[in-house]
């Protein structure tokens, strides 16, 4: 087993078909080539075998009357098998998290996030934990041509065409053990249902089109939920370079949030950077804007991040992500509270989050990497909801990270 180089990779696989699938992250979404992403492969029989995983063991300590503490583990593993099929490549992806199991009270604290539900009651200042069943699916890539490939991708758990990559497999985002506050708005369809994608991939640019069931996971994290294929996008994605990947996207959900009424159309647009660096490490940037709009009362809400990783030598890595977000459901939980502030403040109130960490590789074990580091969050909000969350909220965490080479 070695640690694979995806912009210089060779598993066998050497038709054009059978690289553009190498170069996937999270269903059909793609990080830069030159991404080398952490990984062990091995061949057997014709079959071409990927792992990879990743797993945090995390201290959250948080300030202000609706910060809490915890000790938790967020992690995900994921294993794929290709091999040459009818004059093209087969490849078949199942990605597990421990989560449900390491993620007491189903959720983990993280003031002024939102989304989804617990004991059937809206999660606000808290990030659920993954479905055990992350991603279960199939791809196969046919070349029609010199330049042209057509891709297509069916999965009863998995990504559509909608987004940047996950933030769970993202290369700037890979020392960064929480999710952002954005997740609703960018790549929360990461773990979606009966999932249909059709993609043409001409030279650099690719256009896809997905269909797939919007509502997102129940509380149950152990069981493949399913549903009709009610929901639809489409992406176009353009890699200029190795260095450089950029995607627009729009589709739209039917009934995204289980306890709320009405579809909503997402739009998003990113543009990521990795480039390797003379260390041996990659420096990894991402900028990405989401917009939900909503069809019930046709109100918009964005989300804008921006997040960096830069290795400043083999084993030292610092990190950064800075968020605006427009949230209205901060007060879910308190409903006469969210009543009240509508009069007064309104029900949307945007956040600002500002994150900077550092990781330290420790190297304790063979073929996996183990570093030990923290980040910090400060925050901004508006005057009206500092009597809720104090004046100056922080968000620390103290991690202990492990991922296969």
């Amino acid at each position: 087993m070695s640690h694979m180089d995806m912009s210089k990779m060779n598993m066998g696989a050497a038709s054009q078909a059978g690289d553009s699938l190498m170069n996937l992250a999270s269903g059909t979404s793609m990080n830069p080539e030159s991404w080398t992403m952490p990984m062990l492969m091995r061949e057997e029989e014709n079959w071409r075998l990927m792992f990879m995983g990743s797993a945090f063991l995390v201290d959250t300590q948080q300030t202000g009357p609706r910060g809490a503490d915890k000790f938790y583990s967020a992690s995900w593993g994921m294993f794929a098998a290709s091999h040459d099929l009818a004059g093209g490549t087969f490849m078949f992806q199942l990605m597990l998290s421990l989560d449900p199991g390491t993620i007491t009270e189903r959720r983990y604290p993280e003031l002024f996030q939102t989304g989804e539900t617990a004991y059937g009651r809206p999660l606000v200042n808290a990030q659920h934990p993954h479905d055990f069943i992350m991603g279960l699916g199939m791809h196969y890539a046919h070349s029609l041509g010199e330049h042209t490939t057509l891709q297509l991708y069916f999965a009863p758990v998995g990504d559509p065409a909608l987004g940047p990559v996950a933030f769970s497999h993202r290369a700037s985002a890979s020392e960064l053990p929480q999710a952002p506050l954005s997740h609703h708005w960018q790549d929360s369809t990461h773990i979606a249902n009966e999932v249909l994608t059709a993609g043409i991939l001409y030279k650099k640019v690719r256009l896809e089109a997905s269909g797939f069931y919007g509502t997102e996971p129940d509380e149950n994290r152990w069981n493949i939920d399913y549903g009709p294929m009610n929901s639809w996008s489409t992406r176009l994605s353009v890699l200029p370079a190795k260095n450089w990947m950029a995607q627009v996207s729009v589709g739209r959900l039917a009934r995204p949030e289980r306890q709320e009424p009405g579809d909503v159309v997402r739009s998003t647009a990113s543009l990521q950077y990795s480039r390797p660096l003379q260390n041996g490490g990659q420096w990894s940037t991402s900028l990405i804007w989401g917009r939900n709009h909503r069809l019930l009362d046709h109100s918009n809400s964005n989300a804008y991040l921006l997040e960096t990783m830069l290795p400043v030598s083999r084993k030292n890595f610092l990190t950064g992500r800075i968020e605006l977000v427009d949230k209205d459901e901060l007060f879910t939980d308190q409903p006469d509270l969210a009543a009240q502030l509508a009069r007064t403040a309104g029900s949307s109130f945007r956040i600002g989050a500002y994150t900077f960490g550092y990781t330290r590789d420790i190297g304790i074990f063979d073929e996996i990497e183990t570093g030990i580091g923290a980040n910090l969050t400060t925050y901004s909000l508006p005057g009206a909801i500092k009597p809720y969350y104090g004046d100056h909220p922080l968000g620390l965490n103290l991690y202990l990270r492990l991922r296969l080479l």
